[in-house]
């Protein structure tokens, strides 16, 4: 490979990530990282996808496919041989060319030979392209990287989007429970005098909505521990996930390390990498198509009338022959194609410099959205508690005679929507820390024994 043919990929790597907070303590990502959520039916699930997943299969079999076109292209750096056997009878015409007849002949003859053919590579057409078809299959591995890490990162957010449907449920019916005794206490000031239809019909309807959310939650579980099924490769109806709460699953803690760490942790950028390494390659094989191509062939063996005599130094014979072909005139064929390999090798080289960029630009769009998550959930917290205070005194003075219906019904509102949204701020804020994971490539290998990826 000539090193005109190597690209320069001109990478403007930051020395940090603007995100990134100068004060944490290094814990990068574990080989295992799920684990730090502390949940087991978690990380049964994770386990199982990556031993049974489609997707990943499917990626397995690419690999093995990339693996056996490198070897066919690897067959052209040797000599091809054969070998072959032959027997065959004939018989004269049996009219000579004056007409008479002069009674035909039999003949028969038999031939065993050895054929070897040989190109010599001395242009490295041949081991350029081997050498992309290498590269190839080492991207075709890191490809099945970034479909276990996709699909890893989507058994932990379906699997979160279940517990989260759960909590909101259970919110709901708590709800539910709540608007139905405030019912009751509206309708007891009816039937005492100092209440209304109005205010029962208000209540009936707030119970009504309470009601009304449950089965679209309800929906929304069910799909979910549909697609986790999916992601384990097996039928709903025999996957049964247990799921729990929000409040059980712990937050890792995760820092990010250098940029410069991420050109070989993250899966899809050594996949583009790779990608760009064979375009490279097949750039040499096509400019050695413009040179002459040198061919060398022998063959050998022995050749006889009787079988008996065939192997003997009488029935010998041999030839071999050296050729030459350099092309003059082909209508723009090999130039075209070379014009193509180069194109095609400056669409990889932005593709790798865009895939940096964006890798980049993934892990402080997930630094920024644990941070202002877990801002949004302490303050949704403080929102919670202040609502539930304010309900259980508006309750209070409801029964006591003393509170107005439209408080009431404030309140109510309010301490319903408040604990719904905080169970959606915790399922953000532990999306956001498997985006960070995703963001990162997957677990890291101890520092000791090099940035190597690993999910």
């Amino acid at each position: 490979m000539l090193t005109k043919d190597i690209p320069d990929p001109a990478l403007d790597v930051p020395a940090k990530y603007r995100a990134a907070s100068s004060s944490a303590e290094r814990e990068l990502p574990k080989l295992d990282w799920w684990r730090g959520f502390r949940s087991r039916e978690l990380t049964a699930l994770m386990e199982e996808a990556q031993t049974v997943n489609l997707d990943i299969a499917a990626a397995s079999a690419r690999i093995l496919q990339a693996d056996a076109q490198a070897r066919i292209a690897g067959a052209a750096l040797l000599p091809s041989l054969s070998a072959g056997d032959q027997a065959t009878r004939s018989r004269n015409s049996g009219s000579s060319s004056n007409g008479l007849t002069n009674g035909g002949r039999e003949v028969t003859n038999y031939s065993s030979s050895l054929s070897a053919s040989y190109q010599i590579d001395f242009w490295g057409k041949n081991r350029d392209a081997a050498l992309a078809a290498e590269e190839t299959a080492t991207a075709n591995r890191f490809d099945r990287d970034v479909v276990a890490l996709t699909t890893l990162t989507s058994v932990a957010n379906a699997y979160f989007q279940v517990l989260t449907a759960q909590d909101r449920i259970r919110t709901a019916e708590r709800n539910i429970a709540s608007a139905r005794n405030i019912l009751e206490a509206i309708k007891e000031r009816l039937r005492a005098g100092t209440g209304t239809d109005l205010d029962v019909a208000q209540q009936e309807s707030v119970l009504a909505n309470q009601r009304a959310a449950v089965p679209p939650l309800r929906q929304t579980l069910a799909q979910n521990m549909n697609v986790l099924a999916t992601l384990v490769a097996r039928p709903p109806e025999s996957l049964n996930v247990t799921g729990g709460s929000l409040n059980r699953i712990g937050s890792p803690r995760v820092t990010p390390g250098l940029p410069s760490d991420l050109l070989t942790q993250r899966p899809d950028i050594r996949r583009q990498e790779a990608a760009l390494a064979s375009a490279t390659a097949n750039v040499g094989s096509a400019r050695a198509q413009f040179f002459p191509t040198i061919q060398l062939t022998g063959q050998g063996g022995y050749q006889s009338a009787a079988l008996v005599s065939l192997f003997t130094p009488q029935a010998a014979f041999f030839s071999l022959a050296a050729g030459l072909t350099q092309p003059i005139f082909d209508g723009g064929a090999i130039q075209g194609n070379f014009d193509n390999v180069k194109a095609k090798q400056d669409e990889l080289l932005q593709t790798y410099r865009k895939t940096v960029v964006s890798a980049f630009a993934d892990v402080d769009n997930a630094l920024v959205a644990i941070k202002q998550t877990t801002e949004r959930l302490r303050l949704q917290r403080e929102v919670v508690s202040a609502s539930r205070r304010a309900f259980q005194l508006s309750e209070q003075q409801l029964r006591a005679g003393t509170a107005d219906i439209v408080t009431v019904l404030n309140t109510q509102l309010t301490l319903f929507q408040a604990e719904d949204s905080l169970s959606q701020a915790q399922l953000a804020r532990l999306q956001a820390i498997v985006s960070l994971y995703q963001a990162l490539g997957g677990g890291w290998e101890p520092k000791a024994e090099g940035p190597v990826n690993a999910l």
